[in-house]
Formats: C-alpha cells, sequence, structure tokens
C-alpha cells in the first residue's frame, strides 16, 4: 500500500515539479502579454475598434486559461511535510494547505477549477472563429461589422461556452483531475455512454465547425490578396496555430471515446493540456503583437508616442 503523500501514479517528484514549471512559464508569458493587449485597448482610443474588440475578448478569455494554469502550477510545487496528524485542527489545516501533495482545494475546488478552464478555454476558440469572420467582412465584402454585430459575436461567444461548461456539472458529462492530480479538466477516462453524448457535439460545436470557419474566412482572404497582389498577413497562421494547441487535445478525447485511456502513460496523456496551455501566448503574438493596427496602440502605450497610421490600418484589426 502507498504511503498517504505518495506521487500521483507514473510521476517522480521531478516529473512533477517539471510540469509545473512548464505550466508556470506558460501562464506568466501568456497572461503579461494578454493583460498588456488588454491595457492597450482600455487606454488607447485609437485601437477601440469593432475587430479589434473581438481581440479583447479573446484575451480575456486567455487571461482565464493562464490563471487556470496559475493554480495548476501551484498545485504541482505544494509538498506535503509528513503524514503524521497534528496536535491541533488549526496545524493540520495549515500542513494541507502549504505541504498538501496534490490539489489542495477540494471536490468542489476541482469541479470551479474545470469549468473555469473549459469555459475560458472554450471561448477562446469562439473568439478566434469570430475574428476570422470579421477579417472576412473586412477584406471580402463592401461592409465591415459594426459595433452591434461584434457585441453579439463577443457575447455569444461567452454564452456558447457558458452551456457546454456547465453540462457537466448538471450531470452531462464531468469534470476529475487531470492524470498529475493538480489540475482539473473534463472527465475523458470513463468513456461510457454519458461521455460519448456530449463530447460529439461538443467537439462539433467547439472545434469542428470554429475550425471551418477560420478555414474558410482565411481562405477567402488569401484568394483576394492574392488577385490584388498584395499579402497583408500569413493567412495560414491561425488554423495552424489553433490546430496545434487544441488538436492534441481533441484528439486525446476522441482517442478516449473508443480505447480505454488507462493504457495510455500518465505523462503522455498530460502532453496535450501542456500543449493546450501553450495558447495564450500565441494568441497574443499573433492577433495583437503580430497586428498591424494593434502594434501601434501598444506602442503608444508603452512609450507615450503616437506612431504614424499604415496605410491598411483599418484592415488590420
Amino acid at each position: 500500500m502507498s504511503a498517504p503523500d505518495s506521487l500521483p501514479e507514473g510521476f517522480t517528484d521531478f516529473e512533477m515539479m517539471s510540469f509545473g514549471t512548464v505550466m508556470l512559464m506558460e501562464a506568466l508569458f501568456g497572461f503579461s502579454l494578454n493583460v498588456l493587449t488588454i491595457v492597450a485597448f482600455w487606454k488607447i482610443k485609437a485601437i477601440q475598434t469593432p475587430g479589434n474588440f473581438l481581440i479583447l475578448n479573446l484575451a480575456l478569455s486567455d487571461c482565464g486559461i493562464c490563471i487556470n494554469a496559475f493554480i495548476a502550477a501551484f498545485s504541482s510545487f505544494l509538498r506535503e511535510k509528513g503524514s503524521s496528524p497534528s496536535p491541533d485542527m488549526f496545524s493540520h489545516l495549515i500542513n494541507c494547505f502549504f505541504f498538501f501533495r496534490y490539489w489542495p482545494y477540494g471536490s468542489d475546488g476541482c469541479q470551479i477549477h474545470g469549468f473555469q478552464g473549459f469555459l475560458t478555454s472554450l471561448t477562446s476558440i469562439n473568439c478566434a472563429a469570430a475574428i476570422a469572420w470579421d477579417r472576412y467582412h473586412q477584406y471580402c465584402s463592401r461592409r465591415k461589422l459594426q459595433w452591434n454585430s461584434v457585441f453579439f459575436m463577443g457575447l455569444f461567444a461567452w454564452c456558447s461556452a457558458g452551456f457546454w461548461s456547465a453540462m457537466p456539472l448538471l450531470g452531462w458529462g464531468a469534470y476529475d483531475y487531470e492524470p498529475l492530480r493538480t489540475c482539473c479538466t473534463l472527465d475523458y477516462t470513463k468513456g461510457d455512454r454519458n461521455y460519448i453524448t456530449f463530447l460529439i457535439p461538443l467537439v462539433l460545436f467547439n472545434f469542428v465547425i470554429p475550425i471551418f470557419i477560420i478555414l474558410m474566412s482565411y481562405q477567402s482572404i488569401d484568394n483576394k490578396f492574392r488577385k490584388i497582389g498584395q499579402l497583408k498577413f500569413n493567412t495560414g497562421l491561425p488554423v495552424k496555430s489553433l490546430v496545434l494547441c487544441w488538436g492534441p487535445y481533441s484528439l486525446l478525447s476522441i482517442y478516449a471515446a473508443v480505447e480505454n485511456v488507462a493504457l495510455v502513460s500518465p505523462k503522455i496523456l498530460m502532453i496535450p493540456a501542456l500543449i493546450a496551455k501553450a495558447s495564450p501566448t500565441l494568441n497574443a503574438f499573433l492577433y495583437a503583437l503580430g497586428n498591424e493596427n494593434y502594434q501601434g496602440g501598444l506602442w503608444q502605450l508603452l512609450t507615450g508616442e503616437k506612431r504614424e497610421k499604415p496605410k491598411t490600418d483599418d484592415k488590420n484589426n
């Protein structure tokens, strides 16, 4: 029988620290860049455009992913001091909080952590699709989306994600610990009918359809660029970024519906989570730092100096 403070199955103490360190670095980079994106939109009126409002929503959801990663990283660094009980209840609680071996927030905390991570992740994917749709209108049609349209799109992105994130709390699907036992997500280990009936529409509406919108939108934009002989930005990066970050998690979820994931190494099962938590950093570079219009706002925020508006300013938000 393993000791009460034994490590999660399949992990050494060094591996737990390593996973925690990677998640911490991802959270720090992503949170810093996305907070900068949010503050720039809030402070600089020149970039407060309908298109950039969708980028703001993307940054807000990505900050949520980073907060989720912060909590997971913190839990990875906690260690239990010993298995002997403390002489009084207060000391026992202090020891549990500061020296716990795995997840220190209990079952309810796991449900909240899973819901928050799912909500912000799905919103991030939805916002990427909304940005693609907005850019399609900017480049390929004679009308741009107005404030009422982008506000509705942003609201829909959050509400749709909220619906799918709430379902596991209501019994359709379930949240449980990741193999590392320092974070919580959708429980893919059972592979039962409840999981499969939740997974199919989840993947369809929150991965396949957004990927289709992004792919078709940027393909149309690329055709437009080729027609006019100007390449304003790399139209392939948004699709590649989304597939790179969220594809492994989607594949793992689908694999769990047809095979027993208990036979897979716990360390391998944690890799999709680490890759997904890199999405806030990639999104910040792709949609804010790599956006010519947004760059001017960031420059003005950091230096107080205004940059000349590029000729393509109205089309790069």
